[in-house]
């Protein structure tokens, strides 16, 4: 008998699939196509099972489209700028170019073996000059579309790596890297007008169907719509009004304080007039402004010695704090503290001794704030406390709708919408990025670069030995003549974020060898993506820019219409977690060990490892299975089978030797299924054909509904099942070599080497990745039985299969006549008996 040796099958049909250029997607009118794309990787030199597990979900698809007719587009590329490769260079020496093409390279040969069906001639990294130069043209485009700009914004400078950080990067208030104290700096940056965009981002969210409902909400409460009121309130000096926004207009009867951010005008004209306001400004300046920092953080605060007049209640007059919980790009920069319906605000009274005063109570209940503040959802009901729109019981959005009326209506504020999203800062002070194609001349100001000069490269001779950016310090690089004047002048050395890279990489797939970033016949083709695959920590930014990307694209004239929404249906994976493996050293400090060096809970010279839950894989966790060592023990085939049949998809699945050694064996099972079918008397009769063409027209309608929906746990149970029918079948040669090569089909897109093989040894014609799929006989679902389960008092005790077409009357005999539920009544006689046709039989005792 012949065995199963993945290694000889993969490799022999990787080659076939590769020489007849299977994969290869070319513009056709004759099918309908279909375009799957998963989430391109960062080359950091290794694969992990959660790639394995990515792309294979995306290459069930791809296979499966293919099978079912379509023109499938299924590309791979990598996002290949940004600072880990810098800090290589800086770490080991070498070159970021050379250290990213090397570990594209080692990714590019760990990822083939898998078997993906990709169409490798699309492939390109973000790094290479031929993408990114038209990213160039892209920018200049949206320059002269007014959709990026140049102004000042208060940045986090790190002084030891002399670059801007953004806030995730800022960790209690230190550089990420270099554990400098950050600084607060206002810096001339590039912007991408994402705000403007914030309604229409926002509002089509809701037709995005087909993505899952967290993501949209995540993306709704990033971009963050809410309808305030714009208030000035007028100081008391006379020198002019300090303006606020706030959501919650209706608390203004509890004002006791205004608290503005260090970076407002007022902070600034007041910096330097005493050393402890100084000293507190620069403070703030230091702070982590992430959302999440900005919550823990303590509230801080200094008084100004300025005062506001009241904008209703004559002589009352608020004194203007600088807060540390304010940040000047969101509202105007300044608010108005109501500490007894806002618990920062009323940590910060506390604090500092500010008044609290109650706008309002629930009803029934005056009591009076203590250590929480009241916050009622804009749809409770309060009562209003001397409210001077004379309002009294009303919810709270009525109480706001109110107040912006009467302050409109008096000419004491202004009703606004307001976005949480604020534009997209792209410049970074960093080498390893794509240029920013702009000359700075004395005379001309900022002069884009001529698009006939693209791509600007990045020059190859720069240093990493002191900290900065290395083309601040390239003159043969940074030092141009200026493209409109022809004088002196100096490149712009920032570069791009690298979320502007992947923003657009999607409609660069189908036409990557364009002169133009798009070919707008290919796109129009192409696009949108019909299915899109990857991780839930992609949710916000990199989905969000992308969408922007869509729009700013299709007013260039780069995308046609009807491009906005560049990906109709979004699938987020789960992760492949790993128990942690671990000792301890002679300090008690814990020592991680590799799965591969720990066998029954101890290493090699016997010492007991302690054994962590599983967690996300992680290197410094050492709890990583290589996808390279799972390969060559077992194939590729196996590693493909048991991320997608261990739990749905959208899950975590823990990786086990065990699970792996399962999955090889079911798949030996079904090799020498085929092998044994093969074997038989060609004209042998056998009994029960109908029975196992009904459960294969089954199993093909399961599987086809399974993949569909992304239910590919599922759809793998359901051919476990089939497997093991068509192991006891005594079904005729016919009929069992029509089953193992349909069961070779339905494997195909999860095990396609296995399948191919099969295919082949059956006799199959030409290869099993272009035979069109199975059709289930809808004739062949319907059962003329059914089996019934049979509960006693709640519980299962028997199943019975009977006619489907029997009446309930006669149902209720057949299961009082089972002996497993004679025994269990034990004489007694039955209270109810329901009959819940083609379901269950209840008895009720």
């Amino acid at each position: 008998m012949a065995r199963y040796t993945p290694a000889e099958i993969e490799a022999r049909w990787q080659e076939a699939w590769s020489r007849d250029e299977i994969f290869k997607a070319v513009r056709t009118a004759d099918k309908p196509k279909y375009y799957v794309l998963e989430m391109f990787p960062y080359p950091s030199g290794r694969i992990h099972m959660g790639h394995v597990r990515n792309y294979t979900m995306g290459d069930v698809i791809a296979r499966y489209k293919l099978a079912t007719g379509h023109n499938v587009l299924h590309p791979m590329g990598w996002d290949a700028f940004g600072m880990p490769a810098e800090n290589a260079a800086m770490a080991i020496g070498g070159h970021p170019k050379d250290w990213t093409y090397g570990n594209i390279k080692d990714m590019r040969d760990q990822m083939k073996p898998l078997g993906l069906s990709i169409d490798w001639s699309r492939e390109f990294a973000t790094c290479d000059p031929e993408y990114y130069g038209q990213q160039q043209a892209l920018f200049l485009d949206f320059l002269e579309a007014g959709l990026v700009y140049r102004k000042n914004a208060q940045v986090n400078w790190d002084p030891v790596d002399m670059t801007v950080l953004a806030n995730e990067q800022v960790i209690d208030g230190k550089g990420w890297r270099s554990g400098a104290e950050v600084e607060r700096r206002e810096l001339t940056q590039w912007f991408f007008k994402i705000s403007d965009m914030a309604g229409e981002l926002k509002d089509a969210l809701d037709g995005l169907e087909n993505w899952p409902a967290k993501v949209r909400l995540m993306q709704e409460n990033w971009i963050g719509k809410s309808r305030g009121i714009e208030i000035p309130f007028q100081r008391t000096d006379g020198d002019g009004t300090i303006l606020c926004y706030s959501t919650r207009p209706d608390t203004m009867r509890g004002a006791s304080f205004i608290a503005v951010s260090p970076d407002h005008p007022v902070s600034k004209a007041l910096e330097g007039s005493n050393p402890e306001l100084t000293a507190f400004i620069e403070d703030c300046r230091k702070m982590d402004t992430t959302e999440a920092a900005m919550e823990k953080a303590e509230k801080k605060g200094i008084d100004t010695g300025l005062r506001v007049k009241h904008p209703v209640y004559e002589g009352v007059e608020l004194p203007v704090w600088i807060g540390n919980f304010v940040l000047m790009d969101y509202g105007t920069g300044a608010v108005f503290g109501c500490p007894a319906h806002d618990q920062r605000d009323l940590d910060f009274a506390r604090k500092y001794d500010l008044p609290v005063r109650n706008a309002f109570y629930m009803p029934g209940d005056e009591t009076e704030v203590g250590t929480e503040a009241l916050v009622p959802a804009k749809t409770d009901k309060v009562v209003y406390i001397d409210h001077f729109t004379g309002i009294t019981e009303a919810t709270s959005q009525e109480g706001i709708d109110a107040t912006i009326d009467y302050f409109e209506a008096n000419n004491l504020g202004k009703g606004q919408t307001k976005y949480r999203l604020r534009d997209w800062g792209l410049s970074r002070q960093r080498y390893w990025g794509c240029p920013i194609p702009v000359v700075h001349c004395d005379d001309c100001g900022v002069v884009p670069e001529k698009k006939e000069n693209l791509p600007i490269e990045l020059p190859y001779d720069v240093s990493f030995d002191v900290p900065g950016n290395p083309l601040d310090r390239h003159p043969t690089w940074r030092d141009v003549a200026c493209p409109a004047c022809g004088k002196p002048a100096k490149r712009e050395t920032d570069t791009m974020d690298t979320f502007v890279d992947s923003s657009w990489y999607f409609a660069r797939f189908t036409a990557p060898d364009a002169k133009t970033p798009t070919d707008i016949e290919d796109a129009a083709y192409w696009m949108n993506v019909d299915q899109y695959i990857g991780g839930i920590e992609h949710a916000i930014l990199h989905l969000l820019y992308s969408r922007y990307f869509a729009r700013a694209m299709r007013i260039t004239g780069h995308l046609p219409q009807g491009t906005e929404e560049p990906f109709d249906a979004l699938f987020t994976q789960g992760m492949v977690t790993h128990e942690i493996y671990q000792t301890r050293d002679e300090k008690g400090r814990a020592v991680y060990h590799l799965p591969e060096d720990v066998t029954d809970g101890k290493l090699a010279d016997g010492t007991p490892v302690e054994i962590i839950p599983s967690a996300k894989m992680s290197k410094s966790k050492k709890n990583v299975v290589d996808p390279v060592n799972i390969i060559s023990a077992y194939g590729a085939d196996t590693a493909r089978w048991f991320v997608l049949s261990d739990s749905p998809p959208e899950r975590d699945v823990e990786w086990t030797a065990a699970g792996a050694e399962a999955a090889f064996k079911h798949l030996t099972r079904v090799w020498n299924l085929c092998d044994r079918i093969g074997a038989m008397d060609k004209t042998a009769k056998g009994e029960g054909d109908q029975d196992l063409l009904r459960a294969m027209h089954g199993c093909i309608h399961d599987v086809t509904m399974g993949i569909e929906s992304f239910g590919f746990n599922a759809a793998i149970a359901k051919l476990y099942a089939f497997t093991a029918t068509l192991q006891k079948s005594n079904a005729s040669h016919a009929a069992q070599r029509e089953a193992v090569m349909t069961l070779a089909q339905l494997m195909s897109p999860m095990t396609p080497h296995l399948a191919e093989d099969i295919w082949a040894h059956q006799g199959g014609d030409g290869l099993i990745a272009t035979a069109p799929w199975p059709k289930a006989d809808e004739a062949m679902l319907v059962s003329d039985t059914v089996t019934l389960p049979i509960q006693v008092n709640g519980k299962r005790r028997a199943e019975i299969t009977v006619p489907a077409d029997m009446p309930k009357e006669e149902v209720e005999k057949a299961a009082l006549a089972d002996q497993a539920v004679i025994r269990t009544l034990d004489g007694a006689s039955p209270k109810k008996i329901i009959v819940v046709p083609g379901r269950i039989v209840n008895v009720v005792v």
